[in-house]
């Protein structure tokens, strides 16, 4: 079995893979780590292996710790991919969009591929037919322009993201949830276009956070999985066991 530490912007998860087969997950504060841990061994014993994939919001001690138990692949630039990276800078690709990219290599292969994860930042990764990583974009997250709005003038409040479907706001409030949401949803409807134009056949994959809340809104066809970044972890994490 194998167990997957995504330590993300704000949260982290852990999952529980059993060859390809996700059986237990959970998202929780960085700082209930060690409890969490000890939670997934007492239900799970049968972990050897786990790979660990962190931005910055996970403490070195825990990963120290966690390699008592187990043997720990930590996901950085020299682990192997299976996939050809052309990206002009890897050692500043984030590991989460790597992760990414080995799902959608091993999920659709020999296939035109873009992966858009709406977390705190909106990301895009573009794997060709080729097995080929191209880059890609990154941009604000939902709650991200929510809150910059708030932050960055004077008066306008913080709001919380929720349904609203009419482009023309009658309040400040709905101004502002008219103006992100609109303008998030133009924007990857806008993306996927574009992509579209320059290949063929593209499957377009919506995963993150708030991958549910924004699918219903989009006008492209897309593909949703909400386990996809987990699921590319525990597939680097097999490769890297040959």
């Amino acid at each position: 079995m194998n167990l997957i530490v995504d330590a993300g912007n704000t949260y982290v998860k852990l999952a529980v893979f059993n060859g390809h087969s996700l059986l237990w997950q959970q998202k929780f504060e960085p700082e209930d780590f060690p409890k969490m841990v000890k939670k997934v061994f007492k239900k799970y014993p049968e972990i050897q292996t786990a790979i660990v994939s962190s931005v910055g919001v996970l403490d070195q001690k825990y990963i120290s710790a966690l390699a008592v138990f187990v043997d720990v692949h930590l996901l950085s630039h020299n682990t192997k991919i299976p996939f050809k990276n052309s990206y002009a800078t890897p050692q500043t690709l984030g590991m989460d969009r790597v992760a990414l990219a080995t799902a959608a290599f091993y999920h659709n292969p020999d296939a035109n591929t873009l992966v858009i994860d709406a977390g705190t930042c909106i990301t895009y990764d573009m794997i060709n037919d080729y097995g080929e990583y191209l880059g890609g974009a990154i941009s604000p997250g939902l709650i991200m322009r929510y809150k910059a709005l708030h932050e960055h003038t004077s008066k306008l409040p913080l709001l919380e993201p929720k349904n609203f479907y009419d482009i023309i706001g009658n309040s400040t409030d709905s101004s502002i949830h008219s103006g992100v949401l609109n303008g998030i949803c133009t924007e990857i409807d806008g993306v996927i276009g574009q992509y579209q134009l320059r290949f063929e056949d593209l499957t377009v994959i919506l995963t993150g956070g708030d991958a549910q809340f924004l699918s219903k809104r989009l006008k492209n066809t897309i593909f949703a999985h909400s386990n996809f970044l987990l699921k590319g972890l525990n597939y680097l994490l097999e490769y890297n066991k040959r």
